[in-house]
């Protein structure tokens, strides 16, 4: 493992260092890359957003950020699509519905677009690689966090958008992890991408069935900070609270000891190093681009790249907020 590991950061070394090394001579006058998000307004997609633009700066290449202001995938799947006739260098996406933008992102690779997925994956399609999160892991360490609240023992809600395949792989983690615990799953709610949802349900549950339910699991950024704000409303302090991701809310919730923990992926890092991946791949073309590489054992580039997980709780916030304003500029 540790050789694997080392051998992939040469790998970026090595890309990142040749697109420094050549930025001022080999980008072409319409060389272009396209980000396209599944929600462009949530904090976890604007820091995406700077780092895919801080790379695009330090390349000195055309960037574009586009993606739906809501959970919509035909939205970003019409997003998509205007990338893709707009003939970039390169796109990056993070597919909302795998299975609906599989033949988008054939068709642009069968097109000569390289394309490749960040933080959730279209594993059946022809994409390139895959760069972001191992979602299950995060589901292990969030189960971990939960079986350790409860001492092992208690019911739990689940807040998710089913069918989403960064999702689905949190869930199977946890899921995975309770077994032989005596926790149980006691339902799985869609929030549908609308985290009004998840207030009401939490508001429900305090009002109707509290003793029946122990804690709440959020698998995306939505729900969190929601559940903690029914949960701080009714002055309950004894249904612990794992979410995903940092936005502000969620950090804030984290810092009264709302939300037990928050599992922290690396946006920035997944666009970061996605643009340059992508820029080495227009530079560099291999043929044929819309084969399986992710199957052949001597492909020139790595099926999936982990970006990894950070766990944030009331022992290291303040040192991860500090960090995330350097990242975003001191903003």
């Amino acid at each position: 493992m540790f050789s694997f590991r080392k051998q992939l950061f040469a790998l970026l070394l090595g890309l990142s260092t040749l697109s420094l090394v050549s930025c001022g001579s080999r980008h072409d006058a319409d060389e272009k890359y396209v980000l396209v998000s599944a929600n462009i307004k949530v904090p976890y997609w604007q820091l995406a957003g700077s780092g895919f633009m801080q790379a695009a700066g330090q390349m000195k290449v055309r960037a574009t950020f586009v993606g739906p202001d809501s959970y919509d995938p035909h939205a970003q799947q019409e997003e998509f699509r205007k990338a893709v006739a707009s003939k970039p260098s390169g796109i990056l996406v993070s597919p909302a519905n795998p299975e609906l933008l599989k033949a988008d992102i054939d068709s642009a690779i069968a097109s000569g677009i390289p394309v490749i997925t960040i933080d959730s994956d279209s594993p059946a399609s022809k994409r390139l690689m895959f760069i972001g999160t191992n979602n299950y892991q995060a589901g292990v360490m969030g189960a971990k966090v939960m079986i350790d609240q409860l001492h092992g023992k208690g019911n739990v809600v689940v807040f998710t958008m089913p069918g989403q395949a960064n999702l689905d792989d949190r869930l199977r983690g946890y899921r995975d992890t309770f077994s032989g615990q005596q926790i149980k799953i006691d339902r799985v709610v869609d929030i549908k991408g609308d985290p009004v949802v998840a207030f009401d349900t939490t508001k429900d549950i305090v009002e109707k069935e509290a003793k029946a339910i122990n804690g709440f699991i959020c698998l995306e950024a939505l729900a969190g900070k929601e559940v903690a704000n029914v949960l701080d409303r009714y002055k309950i302090k004894d249904k612990p609270v794992v979410a995903m991701d940092t936005d502000q809310e969620t950090l804030d919730w984290v810092k009264k000891g709302v939300i037990a923990a928050t599992i922290a992926q690396k946006p920035y890092s997944m666009s970061f190093v996605g643009l340059r991946i992508l820029d080495d791949l227009y530079h560099d073309k291999f043929r044929p681009q819309d084969k399986s590489w992710s199957q052949d054992p001597f492909s020139p580039i790595p099926a999936y790249i982990d970006t990894g997980l950070t766990l944030i709780d009331k022992n290291n916030v303040d040192n991860f907020v500090a960090m995330e304003k350097s990242a975003r500029g001191g903003k």
